[in-house]
């Protein structure tokens, strides 16, 4: 029996190199391996929820065009192949365990409105509600330059984050985060603490074969992650018995050690930098008192400038006297409200303090 102790919801990101062999084809052995896994955690009543890569990989296995296509609409046409042979295979895989998978294919468009990130979440909980296993992939074939994720370690932790799961782990080909001691020897970076950026200097950004991400993006994301008081492991899946070992706390990895819980919303903005639509520059009285530790609310009186148009409900990013962002926010109402409020006293806030995260 799996030692799960505390652990009731994991989140699990497989990267394309993970999947892809080396003729560009779905390594099925490594798949059905990962699913045995899954349904062994999924017995002790863990729910998991998986974060794939894997279809523009696929695709390119299937099909190769005669004809020069740009880079785009070539990673558009693999992913449209590809997604369905993806998916089709973890089905075929998950049924031999009894298990019923989903697949959920989502945009960075999705996660700009709270409502569509509700809805989103509704989706998911009921989803898991009834025991299936949610498997989430960027929708590649919609999903071009600016609306495309950093990668898929971006939307994992969007994913873990919106779920409140208990451990994300970031499945690679190697152990983790390795640093370069002596020429000839490469050490495991075993633990990350909160607020450490040590890990930087041994980190470069880089592309994988199949992927868009790299070791740096995956730190970066983790740590995000970390500070919305989630544990994030980065581990090796090509080792057996991976994910039973990081529940048990037996394999190597790189672990970043969570903070202390933040609300939902919180949670939610602290992965909302790109989906502002407008932003406010407050003075150092403001700065200090949102900084203070105390539950304070952004008001009119610390504002000294609105820049953009925005709704009620929107996300807006919030700048210092020196224009060095120090936060973001749902805006209570419009830029139009906000600019006739501005340096007013007794005014409703425009970021109440539940709906305002600083970096």
């Amino acid at each position: 029996m799996i030692q799960v102790g505390s652990i009731k919801r994991i989140a699990v990101k497989i990267g394309s190199n993970l999947l892809a062999d080396s003729h560009a084809l779905l390594d099925m052995k490594r798949m059905n391996e990962l699913v045995r896994q899954v349904s062994e955690i999924k017995k002790c009543g863990i729910e998991v929820i998986l974060i794939s890569s894997g279809a523009v990989a696929s695709g390119r296995g299937i099909f190769q065009p005669e004809n020069k296509i740009d880079t785009v609409r070539l990673r558009q046409l693999w992913s449209s192949l590809g997604q369905v042979r993806l998916i089709q295979s973890y089905s075929n895989l998950f049924e031999k365990y009894h298990l019923l998978c989903s697949q959920v294919l989502v945009t960075k468009e999705d996660f700009r409105s709270r409502v569509h990130y509700l809805n989103m979440k509704n989706c998911f909980q009921v989803l898991l509600l009834n025991n299936i296993i949610p498997i989430v992939n960027e929708n590649d074939v919609v999903a071009v330059t600016e609306l495309m994720f950093t990668d898929n370690d971006e939307l994992a932790g969007l994913v873990a984050t919106m779920l409140n799961v208990d451990c994300l782990y970031l499945l690679t080909t190697v152990d983790g985060i390795l640093k370069n001691d002596f020429p000839t020897n490469r050490n495991l970076i075993e633990n990350i603490n909160h607020g450490s950026k040590e890990y930087e200097k041994y980190v470069v950004a880089g592309e994988s074969s199949f992927g868009k991400g790299g070791m740096l993006t995956k730190a970066h994301m983790a740590v995000k992650v970390a500070a919305a008081g989630i544990e994030v492991k980065i581990a090796n899946g090509t080792r057996e018995n991976i994910l039973i070992d990081l529940i048990e706390n037996k394999a190597p990895c790189t672990r970043f050690q969570p903070s202390s819980g933040k609300s939902s919303i919180k949670k939610w903005l602290s992965h909302a930098k790109g989906f502002e639509k407008g932003a406010v520059h407050i003075n150092d009285g403001a700065l200090q008192a949102l900084q203070s530790g105390k539950a304070v609310s952004l008001l009119p009186i610390g504002i000294m400038k609105v820049d953009g148009k925005f709704e009620k409900g929107d996300i807006i990013t919030i700048y210092d006297e020196g224009k060095k962002q120090v936060g973001l926010g749902i805006a209570q109402y419009n830029d139009e409200q906000a600019r006739n409020k501005l340096g007013k006293q007794k005014e409703k806030p425009l970021i109440h303090y539940d709906y305002l995260f600083l970096i």
